[in-house]
């Protein structure tokens, strides 16, 4: 399952609504519905710590890994690959926060420039988002590379990073609710 997935704000609870499906046919009614609903998260326990919770499903269990930040930002993550000069394999994870549960943002292979689907994690004020690029031939992982991004409150930053097999050129931008940080 890709991730990350977002939770809504709602006046000191957080509502998380799942629809997950097994990928069985082509089209998206041929799928099994593996959870569907919503958990509402009050602001009681443990905050700025990652938590591992289990969701039973008619076709299996999901367990799922969330962590509630104070005082953080949304940073939208933009992955732009070009000058691909031969089909690779890439896996690319963020640790935010100084959490050590890291967040998969993508896992597949690369066979052309394109840009990856855009991801949104949460990262604390005066805290890293440090996004962990490992990239190979299409049977093994090889080279890792690695760019970090300071938070803030609006704005954005850019990185870029030369490869052998390609140009991987990351935006990250920063935005919060206007009285969040008041």
């Amino acid at each position: 399952m890709a991730g990350p997935k977002r939770g809504i704000e709602m006046m000191d609870l957080t509502l998380i609504e799942y629809d997950m499906r097994v990928k069985t046919g082509k089209e998206e009614k041929d799928d099994l519905q593996l959870i569907d609903g919503a958990s509402l998260i009050g602001p009681a326990g443990i905050w700025n710590k990652p938590c591992t919770m289990r969701i039973p499903g008619d076709y299996g269990a999901v367990d799922i890994t969330l962590s509630r930040l104070h005082w953080a930002v949304e940073a939208t993550v933009e992955v732009l690959i070009s000058e691909v000069q031969s089909s690779f394999a890439l896996l690319l994870g963020c640790l935010t926060s100084g959490l050590n549960e890291r967040i998969w943002l993508f896992d597949g292979a690369i066979t052309e420039s394109c840009s990856l689907k855009r991801s949104v994690v949460a990262v604390r004020m005066k805290s890293l988002i440090d996004l962990k690029f490992k990239i190979g031939t299409l049977s093994s992982i090889s080279g890792q590379h690695c760019c970090s991004f300071k938070a803030k409150s609006h704005g954005h930053d850019t990185q870029e990073i030369k490869t052998a097999l390609a140009l991987i050129s990351v935006k990250v931008t920063w935005s919060t609710l206007p009285c969040e940080l008041d």
